[in-house]
């Protein structure tokens, strides 16, 4: 199959099947590779990357304010004019310049405040962890949108080779019929009809070379590929879909879904974030308590002695204290704040909701189809080998004189459509396989 693909390909990009309007390249691709081409250049997805920084800086920021906040700062500035100064019990008014050298150590630390740093720390580490759900589930979506996309331009590969399949057998029944023509066997219609069908196989043939260039245009304009590279994809066996599903139900489906869908564990962390915030914000209702310390001391130029036993003997001062916040009027900024949180927080409940519901009907279609593929992919089986052996039957009777063209035409159209259904059906459910893990939150590279 993996053979067969590549020379398809090969054919179309060397007798021109694939437009030759720039310079092409191929670029041979496996399914993995083509996932994480789609992750780098997907814009969406590239963008969550970005947000997890700040999420992550977030997280950092929470879990660091349970420490205190240290502050350096220095003056440096000189005044002239009259100086008012303090000399024995006198004040003495002179005119100098004073130069001054100022030096402040600060330290805050919230003592109590409602539990808001414990609340914060909480809701950013719930948030980051959602951000990861999302990621995942990001992930997740573009492996089921390469899977499709990578699948149709396999199928297409498939179905040219039977429409090519098809065309080489139709031209040698052509070329049996003119040699039953000169020999007298068959009637000179035959020939002209068999030469019409070979002419609408052909165009059959022309038809699937469309549809496969365009199908794997539109898959390299999905990776972003750099203009005239095409992708040669390698094959998948679709005969390995697994069928474990088979025998589940909807609610079993759903209890697995519930389980492993990371949008699904995103909502809930965003609605326990949002929570928290909530109730952070309604601590900001309450008397607050800050620890601090302040380590002031100074220059001056008034004084004869050195600056370093000025700044570390003589001026330092030491101030360790409480203070006490009670909030009693503030405009109602605290009610807005308070307002907009559990506005934010109810409106993640619905949110959820919603993802509840919209998981449980992606896991009931998906079980539909996945089922209605299960018996397409059995029924086309019995197809295939009732058309083969209607078919094989036919051209022996045709080559005896038997049956007409009419009937030998319409025994190898039926073969033609049998194989072609059994390609989509095969390939149909390998996708249905792809989409119920999709829906469940199980889906990963393709093996």
């Amino acid at each position: 199959m993996k053979k067969l693909a590549k020379h398809i390909l090969l054919m179309l990009l060397a007798s021109g099947g694939i437009s030759k309007g720039v310079a092409q390249d191929t670029l041979q691709l496996n399914f993995r590779e083509a996932v994480n081409i789609a992750l780098e250049k997907n814009l969406d997805y590239q963008i969550q990357v970005n947000q997890m920084e700040v999420l992550q800086k977030e997280k950092q920021v929470a879990l660091l304010s349970h420490l205190p906040t240290l502050g350096v700062n220095s003056n440096f500035l000189r005044q002239s004019g009259q100086q008012f100064q303090q000399v024995e019990g006198e004040i003495v008014v002179t005119n100098v310049t004073n130069d001054i050298i100022s030096g402040n150590l600060n330290a805050n630390l919230p003592v109590f405040n409602s539990g808001r740093r414990i609340l914060d720390t909480q809701s950013a580490k719930l948030a980051y962890e959602a951000g990861e759900k999302g990621l995942e589930r990001a992930r997740q979506q573009i492996t089921f949108d390469v899977a499709g996309r990578y699948l149709q331009v396999l199928l297409d590969i498939e179905l040219l080779r039977i429409a090519r399949q098809n065309t080489a057998n139709q031209k040698e029944i052509l070329r049996q019929i003119e040699g039953f023509v000169d020999a007298g066997i068959r009637t000179v219609s035959d020939l002209y009809n068999q030469q019409s069908e070979v002419a609408r196989v052909e165009s059959v043939e022309v038809d699937a070379e469309i549809a496969l260039e365009n199908d794997l245009w539109t898959f390299t304009e999905y990776l972003q590929l750099d203009p005239g590279v095409v992708p040669f994809l390698e094959a998948v066996d679709p005969a390995q879909a697994l069928k474990e599903f088979q025998e589940y139900g909807v609610e079993e489906l759903y209890d697995l879904a519930v389980q492993n869908r990371a949008d699904k564990a995103q909502q809930s962390l965003l609605k326990d974030s949002f929570q928290k915030d909530l109730k952070a914000t309604k601590a900001m209702y309450y008397p607050r308590i800050n620890a601090f310390y302040n380590y002031n001391t100074f220059f001056t130029s008034l004084d004869d002695r050195s600056i370093q036993e000025q700044f570390l003997r003589i001026y330092p001062q030491n101030t360790l204290g409480f203070n006490l916040i009670i909030p009693i009027f503030s405009n109602f900024q605290s009610r807005l704040d308070v307002a907009r949180s559990k506005v934010a927080y109810q409106n993640q409940v619905l949110r959820e909701k919603a993802t509840d519901r919209k998981i449980y009907q992606d896991v009931k279609l998906s079980h539909q189809n996945y089922q209605a593929a299960l018996r397409k992919e059995r029924n086309t089986q019995v197809q295939v080998q009732a058309a083969e052996e209607a078919y094989k039957a036919v051209q022996e009777r045709f080559r005896l004189g038997l049956s007409t063209f009419v009937d030998m035409a319409t025994a190898n159209q039926q073969l033609v459509r049998a194989q072609a259904d059994q390609a989509q059906a095969v390939y149909t459910l390998f996708f249905q396989d792809i989409l119920m893990r999709y829906a469940l939150g199980t889906l990963d590279f393709l093996g």
